[in-house]
């Protein structure tokens, strides 16, 4: 059993969604404020390693020749085949550096939104004895809300990192974060407002819903 039962959960931050040469730059969809959440991310990894708390990364990835993107995905975003975005071992693909995922991290790799989805994540977390989830990660509206009320429905009470994610604008990253709020999906903290990624089960840092609309 985790300390308190929980694990912490980067979604895709990688170069290609976040970095400024990222292929999601490149093909003019960038995140506003992505290497921001990054920095801020960077610094909940750091508080959850000291504490000994589990931090588990997904990567978004596709296989040469991109047989496992499907076709909602390439009529999503079909620039992206392209560049080869996304392309597994390439450095799009990569987690950024400044989050410090290494060789040893926990990685668990997808194909789509939900990082639940044909996937070893539940049983990983399972086995590592995860009972609750702090979330942060890209994009907010599309993969981080995905898997939050995947995780929702998986009986995992869901604390989400506000200012630890990014969307291609600030008020679908708002939007993302009032639904999962309004509807009680999950708790929803800031890095930048006191949360402490080692101490979750702390106050400090939790946002009420008229405090978010603010933000």
């Amino acid at each position: 059993m985790t300390a308190d039962g929980y694990a912490l959960l980067v979604v895709d931050m990688q170069n290609g969604f976040c970095h400024p040469d990222g292929s999601f730059p490149r093909i003019g969809r960038g995140l506003e404020g992505a290497m921001d959440a990054v920095r801020a991310a960077a610094v909940a990894v750091g508080q959850a390693r000291r504490a000994g708390i589990p931090v588990v990364f997904t990567r978004h990835v596709y296989r040469p020749g991109r047989p496992d993107e499907g076709a909602a995905l390439i009529s999503n975003s079909p620039e992206l085949a392209e560049v080869d975005g996304l392309a597994v071992s390439t450095w799009d693909a990569a987690v950024c550096d400044e989050l410090g995922c290494g060789p040893g991290d926990l990685v668990v790799d997808k194909v789509r939104f939900d990082a639940f989805q044909w996937t070893s994540l539940e049983p990983l977390l399972r086995g590592l004895g995860v009972t609750k989830l702090m979330i942060c990660g890209v994009v907010t509206n599309i993969c981080v809300e995905s898997t939050a009320r995947s995780a929702f429905m998986r009986d995992f009470p869901v604390t989400l990192l506000e200012d630890c994610c990014a969307a291609k604008t600030r008020r679908l990253h708002e939007l993302a974060i009032e639904v999962l709020s309004s509807y009680e999906l999950a708790e929803i903290a800031s890095i930048s407002r006191g949360f402490d990624a080692g101490n979750p089960g702390a106050a400090a840092g939790r946002l009420s819903s008229p405090v978010l609309a603010s933000v």
